[in-house]
């Protein structure tokens, strides 16, 4: 950033959590109450989750993805087993991939019921919190039953599922998913038509297509400007090609249109989440014929061959072929992917994540130039960044 003028004052907005959603220091030079320049300051939470991988077997990492997006940890256990599942050719089964999306789609209607309750919070509107929170705990209530942890839950394994799903989660997803549209009902009817709503996010945080394209921005970001970019139509993966969901677009690309994206992908999720719960196949739920994957637990407990599997994938890892191999998916944030490097041995030999937050990041400085400073807390917040999936 250049030196400031006699007529401008630069100033520090963060690192507190209420004002950039994280630590996060975003430096800002002013006229007045305009930004002229942004210069986001990152780093402040460095897990160093890539090099911990390179000294990890492929099972340990799954852990480490929970902690780079603590807000979509089911997204990122998927992008990741999809990606070693890549690497070592593995077929996983039909019931295995329809749970995975039940799974992913729950998540994604958590992540952005926390972004909109939060995103609401940062403009002034304090109810819409509380009614998000309420839903979002319906749905972590649903992973504390079927995984044991609400957060982070570290339930997809590289083959499948940690353990079969039964009647009563699917009693709990159906239940949800046919209540929740008139839960967004209810959001919306807070904010939609708000004319305060309306004046804090039209015509603010815009850019050219272009610029969304050059910079690799993804997301509601990019489908919010009417750009139609999903990895789960363009690159359908886990049996996502099986269901009719529509991709919500934005015309302006502005705070208002992500608002409404984010909105709309809530109610998609909760029809792709009736699709999959209906069309549930029965089978397996891990291809348990790859020496990559676990025995059933059962089977650990009363045949010795599985014991002996179970203690040598723990003890040693799985050893897949040499090479490298690149995997993404639509997380509620963007393109999430994983590139790993495979040198045969049990641990990777390099593991690179390419995590939307970090990359949609860069379009914040373009985004608050010309706009008052009030504006760059709503564009921050429209943004929807974790900062633990930023850190490099």
């Amino acid at each position: 950033m250049n030196p400031m003028t006699a007529n401008t004052t630069v100033i520090n907005l963060g690192p507190q959590h209420p004002s950039t959603h994280g630590v996060l220091r975003v430096i800002l030079e002013l006229e007045g109450e305009i930004v002229l320049r942004a210069k986001p300051d990152i780093g402040f939470l460095h897990r160093g989750i890539e090099k911990l991988s390179e000294h990890s077997t492929y099972h340990q990492i799954i852990v480490l993805t929970d902690r780079l997006d603590y807000l979509a940890a089911m997204s990122n256990n998927l992008a990741y087993v999809l990606t070693v599942e890549k690497l070592l050719s593995v077929d996983i089964p039909k019931r295995a991939q329809y749970v995975r999306v039940i799974l992913a789609e729950l998540q994604r209607i958590a992540s952005h019921l926390f972004w909109l309750g939060t995103h609401a919070h940062d403009l002034g509107a304090m109810t819409p919190l509380f009614y998000c929170l309420r839903e979002r705990e319906k749905i972590l209530d649903i992973f504390d039953s079927v995984a044991g942890s609400r957060l982070t839950p570290s339930f997809m394994r590289i083959g499948g599922l940690a353990a079969d799903i039964d009647g009563s989660f699917i009693n709990r997803v159906r239940l949800f998913a046919s209540d929740f549209s008139g839960r967004v009902d209810q959001y919306e009817t807070l904010l939609t038509e708000s004319p305060i709503w309306q004046a804090r996010t039209k015509g603010v945080g815009t850019m050219l297509k272009e610029e969304y394209i050059n910079l690799g921005i993804s997301g509601p970001l990019v489908r919010a400007a009417g750009i139609n970019w999903d990895i789960r139509k363009s690159n359908p993966y886990s049996s996502y090609a099986d269901f009719d969901f529509a991709v919500p677009q934005g015309e302006n690309g502005d705070v208002y249109d992500r608002y409404l994206v984010r909105i709309r992908e809530m109610r998609e999720s909760a029809r792709i989440i009736n699709q999959a719960v209906d069309g549930l196949p029965e089978g397996k739920y891990a291809c348990f014929d790859s020496p990559a994957v676990f025995p059933e637990k059962k089977n650990v407990r009363e045949n010795i061959a599985s014991m002996i599997h179970h203690f040598n994938l723990v003890m040693d890892g799985i050893r897949p072929p040499a090479g490298e191999v690149y995997h993404s998916i639509e997380s509620p944030r963007g393109e999430l992917g994983f590139y790993i490097v495979s040198d045969g041995s049990p641990k990777p030999l390099r593991l690179k994540v390419r995590p939307p937050s970090f990359v949609n990041l860069q379009g914040l400085s373009r985004m608050v130039q010309g706009r008052m400073l009030s504006d760059a807390v709503a564009i921050i917040s429209s943004i929807d960044f974790v900062l633990a999936e930023v850190d490099r």
